[in-house]
C-alpha cells in the first residue's frame, strides 16, 4: 500500500498541494483527474522524489517511499540525441537482464535499430513505456500515457495495464481523456485546489462525467450563447 498523508507542496508563495491525503492499493488502477494546473504532475513528481514537500509524507509499506520502488512515465519523454531505441532499452535493462526486449517489442512494434530522433511522438511514448516496464518496479506512475499514441496503441496500453494490475502492481494514472480512465480504473480521484475533492468508484463514474460536463458548460455557456445565438 502507498499512503499519502497531509502532503503540502508550494512553488515560492503559491501552494500547489494543500494537505492532500490519498491511499493506493496493490492490484489496483487508480486514476487522478484534474483541470490544467490542478497539480497532477506536481503530485506525481513529489511522490517520485523530484520535488520536495513542505510537509506530509509518502509511505510505501509503512516506510518512506523510495524512487527505487517507482517507475515514472512523465508526460514529456527525454532521450539522448543519436541514440537508437535498442540502446535506450539496454540502459533501462541494466539491472533487469530477464527483460526480453525482442519479445516485448512484438507488442509495441518499434524500429529499435533506428535513431530515436526519427521516431514519431507516439513511438517515443511507446519506447518510454517499454523502458519503465523494464525497470520492473512495484509502483507505476503514468502521467498521460495515452497522449500522442494511435487508437491501436491506446488499446494495447489499456490491455497491458489490466495485466499489470492482475500481477499486483500499484498503478497511478492521469489522462485528459476521461474515457481513458473510466474504462480501466478501479477508482478515480478528483484533484481540485490542492486536495482530493472526492474519490469515485466505478458505479459513480457516470456522476463524475456529468459533473465534468456541468463544470465545462458553466464556464463557457454564457460566452457561447453570445457568440452562437
Amino acid at each position: 500500500m502507498l499512503k499519502i498523508e497531509q502532503l503540502e507542496v508550494a512553488y515560492g508563495q503559491q501552494t500547489i498541494l494543500n494537505g492532500l491525503d490519498l491511499t493506493f492499493h496493490e492490484g489496483e488502477i487508480h486514476g487522478v483527474l484534474g483541470m490544467n494546473g490542478a497539480g497532477k504532475t506536481t503530485f506525481f513528481k513529489t511522490i517520485y522524489g523530484h520535488l520536495s514537500a513542505l510537509s506530509g509524507q509518502c509511505l510505501y509499506k509503512n516506510n518512506v517511499v523510495s524512487s527505487q520502488s517507482i517507475a515514472f512515465l512523465e508526460t514529456q519523454n527525454y532521450f539522448y540525441p543519436y541514440m537508437k531505441g535498442k540502446e535506450y532499452l539496454e540502459l533501462m535493462t541494466t539491472r533487469n537482464k530477464a527483460f526480453q526486449v525482442d519479445r516485448w517489442n512484438e507488442v509495441f512494434e518499434l524500429p529499435l535499430d533506428r535513431f530515436i530522433d526519427n521516431y514519431s511522438t507516439g513511438m517515443k511514448k511507446k519506447l518510454a513505456f517499454m523502458g519503465i516496464l523494464a525497470l520492473d518496479r512495484p509502483i507505476l506512475i503514468l502521467d498521460e500515457p495515452f497522449n500522442g499514441v494511435d487508437v491501436e496503441s491506446n488499446e494495447k496500453i489499456a490491455f497491458l495495464l489490466k495485466k499489470l494490475k492482475a500481477s499486483g502492481k500499484i498503478i497511478i494514472i492521469s489522462s485528459h481523456i476521461i474515457h481513458s480512465l473510466t474504462s480501466i480504473c478501479d477508482k478515480i480521484s478528483h484533484l481540485d485546489k490542492g486536495k482530493i475533492a472526492r474519490t469515485y468508484t466505478p458505479n459513480e463514474f457516470p456522476d463524475l462525467e456529468e459533473q465534468l460536463r456541468a463544470w465545462v458548460q458553466a464556464g463557457i455557456g454564457d460566452v457561447l450563447n453570445e457568440l452562437i445565438p
